[in-house]
């Protein structure tokens, strides 16, 4: 189980009065399926509220440290039938899919002057994907690939 401190919790039950529940605990109580839909739902917000069905406040409160317990999560609140948990989210990196360009990224060109005396002109540059800088200094799109028309004509009967 997590252990906060007093701020820290008194901080995580303000964010948290904004929040609807996400998981519901129904009559067949803590299932492996409520305990895995809590564990994701963990993962994807750190913060999340849980409602209970049932009148018997004992049992609530034996649900809510057996969810603590299993999916290391710290207690925030627990005020009649709404839990409050929280877990840190573990940052997962992303990976890159290899369909996608480059995306955005800036380049730095240096242009000598004319006359070759004075300074050369520096300038910042964002690029797309799909663009490259020439040896001259000059912004070039990549060109469509070209396309045969006996082939497509061929295609389309």
């Amino acid at each position: 189980m997590l252990k906060l401190t007093p701020a820290e919790r008194s901080a995580l039950r303000s964010e948290a009065h904004a929040l609807d529940p996400v998981v519901i605990i129904g009559d067949a109580g803590l299932t492996p399926a409520v305990l895995k839909e809590i564990d994701s739902s963990l993962n994807a917000h750190g913060l999340i509220k849980v409602r209970v069905f049932g009148d018997d406040r004992d049992a609530r409160i034996e649900i809510y440290e057996k969810i603590c317990a299993e999916l290391g999560a710290a207690p925030i609140q627990h005020i009649g039938k709404l839990l409050v948990l929280y877990r840190p989210k573990k940052d997962a990196p992303k990976e890159r899919s290899e369909k996608r360009g480059k995306g955005l990224r800036e380049v730095t060109i240096v242009k000598p002057s004319p006359s070759g005396t004075k300074r050369p002109t520096v300038s910042k540059v964002v690029l797309k994907g799909n663009e490259r800088v020439t040896a001259g200094g000059n912004i070039k799109r990549a060109k469509k690939r070209q396309t045969s028309s006996k082939k497509s004509a061929l295609s389309r009967t």
